[in-house]
């Protein structure tokens, strides 16, 4: 996991997959999963809206658009509120409330 963002207001995590650990140095580290556990085989994001107390995990193609996103905001350097306000739009989706973090 890579912590992206974290604000008063959210906080986004990129979970990559168990092939492409990395330490806290940025260094990639192959793990091997622990026997008898799943392993997660594509990356996602997980989104937390820290008001609202609930998250949202994108996979799949939804992770793919933000990970465009986040090229996007990579090459022309937004601002707090415009970052805000997109994640705003993908905390509508989050239906799970955050049980532990």
């Amino acid at each position: 996991m890579q912590m992206l963002y974290d604000s008063e207001s959210f906080v986004v995590v990129h979970v990559l997959p168990d092939a492409e650990l990395q330490s806290a140095a940025g260094d990639e580290v192959h793990a091997a999963p622990a026997p008898g556990m799943p392993s997660l085989t594509r990356h996602g994001f997980e989104i937390v809206d820290k008001r609202s107390g609930k998250e949202v995990y994108l996979d799949g193609s939804w992770a793919e658009l933000f990970q465009q996103q986040i090229s996007a905001w990579q090459a022309n350097t937004p601002t707090q509120e415009e970052v805000e306000d997109t994640l705003e739009g993908y905390a509508e989706l989050a239906q799970n409330p955050v049980i532990l973090h």
